[in-house]
């Protein structure tokens, strides 16, 4: 049995990932101070302990477990941000994983990132982060993850930092990409003749445009923007491709999912939509309804800050022997 403790937990994608790993877990504790995504945790994993604010956890007090797991915050070195990396006090929140890490001495960790922490301050940060965990005691895998890849049509890019503590058993994670391909082709096979993969989304979504009960295909395809030169609020893109990043922040009307080009299986009547808070789900892996109770804002917030389950779930397949 592993015993998992995570940070900056948001809705619970590393649990669930984990979960769906068919992997023995027991989650001894979480990190969240959001008050909606405590919400969705609670209901989905109740009777797990909130230890509240990272940097006020005293690791003293800390159950001993096997895997630590986070996506610790990103906005200091998404692009999106204002790249100022460790000079932002969301950026040393870092510090205190490692702090957590060097105390309690887990066997393995996960960590989750944008892809922009490779880059920022010339690869200095990422240079930063990878020789803090080795001078704790860790050895350090890590890779670029699209969780397009991974049985969801989202365009997702995302680093995934891997630790194994020195003299525990040290398996292989990365690169993963090779099995996905297998494991895509297998799915590819499963549905070989109906010429549609990925996913099938039904709107019911009544604000703006909206088509009650009528079904919608999503063709595996790369991203497909139709329009140009649009802020990102007002950018649509085409159904038949992946959709674009979810993300947690920012204004306008499709700024959290993009717009959508929705075409009726009869080819007629066209619409432009953005997606729905469980089509949102979906395409970070977890069931339908998982974030039900809060307020749609709230859902689209919550599952843009979320990890993709399907990811972590094929990396635990790996991690955890």
């Amino acid at each position: 049995m592993t015993k998992v403790f995570s940070m900056f937990t948001g809705i619970g994608g590393f649990e669930m990932g984990l979960l769906m790993s068919k992997k023995e877990v027991q989650f001894v504790g979480y990190s969240e101070i959001d008050k909606y995504a405590i919400e969705v945790f609670e209901k989905q994993f109740k009777g797990t302990k909130n230890y509240g604010n990272a940097t006020d956890i005293d690791e003293t007090k800390l159950p001993n477990f096997d895997l630590l797991v986070g996506g610790f915050p990103c906005q200091a070195f998404s692009v999106a941000g204002k790249l100022r990396g460790f000079d932002d006090t969301r950026g040393t929140l870092f510090f205190d994983v490692a702090r957590i890490l060097k105390h309690k001495k887990p066997k393995h960790f996960i960590l989750e990132n944008v892809r922009g922490l490779l880059s920022h301050d010339n690869g200095r940060t990422m240079q930063t982060i990878l020789k803090v965990l080795t001078d704790i005691g860790y050895m350090v895998q890590w890779e670029v993850c699209n969780s397009k890849n991974y049985g969801v049509p989202q365009n997702r890019e995302r680093v995934y930092i891997v630790g194994h503590l020195r003299g525990s058993s040290r398996p292989q994670i990365f690169p993963i990409g090779e099995s996905q391909k297998v494991s895509d082709k297998s799915r590819e096979e499963k549905r070989k003749g109906s010429g549609k993969v990925s996913s099938t989304i039904t709107s019911n979504y009544k604000r703006g445009v909206h088509a009650m009960g009528e079904s919608y295909i999503v063709e595996k395809a790369n991203l497909k923007e139709l329009t140009k030169n649009m802020s990102m609020g007002y950018r649509v893109y085409d159904s038949s491709g992946v959709s674009t990043t979810l993300r947690a922040l920012g204004g306008g009307l499709g700024a959290k999912t993009g717009l959508y080009q929705i075409v009726k299986r009869s080819g007629l009547n066209s619409q432009i939509r953005r997606l729905t808070p469980t089509e949102c789900e979906r395409l970070q892996g977890f069931p339908d309804g998982w974030t039900d109770g809060i307020s749609d804002t709230q859902r689209y917030k919550c599952l843009g800050n979320a990890v993709t389950t399907n990811v972590v779930c094929e990396i635990a397949k790996r991690l955890l022997k």
